[in-house]
């Protein structure tokens, strides 16, 4: 290939892609650039290889919402939920020295290596959701990044995170951001706890809610009313102790 042409598609590759976001081989062929090429590219230190099929521009650091936006071409559905979506929408309890992303997916994987390399991040498929909510209830990129990946509504976020507790997320600082959570939109909280098919998710929303006396409260007992027939949950938690909810 012609030394001119190669610069040429070098050019085109960078006037495409955002400095900060990586790329993978499916990009690479969109512009015409050949893996044999982008090799080229990798030894000339034109671009950097961050693993197998995916890469970026040397000497940048990579930009969160652009590289949890390229997941979704490997991980089907995936989006930001439980916690962070809740802090990216402005309710968080504390204020941690590095952010950890929690990104929810609709299929079973893991996070590739050079996102975790990159960001303190994990994945979860855990499904609360019945099949019959559309895939995408709740779910849209949040106003600030609207070219950005899908976060979790506030409302749906909150049920990511009550779905977490005795897992991955602490029962008292669930419950502190819980109490942020006093103008949820009753409507569509309603719509996904009628969908819900977590008893313990459920429980838990109908709780608090009461306990903490927040004006949705009651259009939250009546939504999930018959699924909280189902029985009682219990469960340990991190701390060694348990929960017990009521039916």
């Amino acid at each position: 290939m012609a030394l001119s042409k190669e610069k040429n598609l070098l050019q085109r590759l960078q006037n495409s892609i955002p400095r900060e976001s990586p790329f993978d081989t499916r990009t690479l062929k969109g512009l015409g650039i050949s893996p044999a090429l982008a090799n080229y590219y990798v030894r000339s230190g034109w671009i950097v290889r961050l693993g197998r099929g995916m890469f970026s521009f040397p000497n940048v650091t990579l930009d969160k919402y652009f590289s949890i936006k390229i997941l979704s071409k490997d991980l089907s559905k995936i989006h930001v939920g439980g916690k962070t979506a809740l802090a990216w929408h402005g309710f968080r309890h504390n204020i941690p020295a590095r952010e950890r992303i929690v990104l929810w997916g609709s299929e079973r994987g893991r996070l590739p290596d050079w996102f975790t390399k990159q960001f303190l991040s994990r994945y979860v498929s855990k499904k609360i959701f019945d099949s019959s909510l559309p895939a995408d209830f709740g779910l849209h990129p949040i106003p600030e990044r609207p070219d950005g990946p899908l976060v979790s509504t506030p409302e749906r976020a909150l049920l990511e995170l009550l779905g977490e507790i005795g897992q991955a997320e602490e029962i008292e600082e669930s419950r502190n951001i819980f109490e942020m959570l006093f103008s949820l939109r009753a409507v569509e909280l309603s719509t996904l706890l009628q969908h819900c098919t977590s008893v313990k998710v459920n429980s838990l929303c109908v709780k608090w809610a009461a306990d903490l006396g927040l004006p949705w409260a009651d259009a939250a007992r009546e939504a999930a009313h018959g699924r909280l027939g189902q029985g009682r949950w219990s469960g340990k938690l991190q701390d060694g102790s348990t929960l017990n909810l009521p039916a």
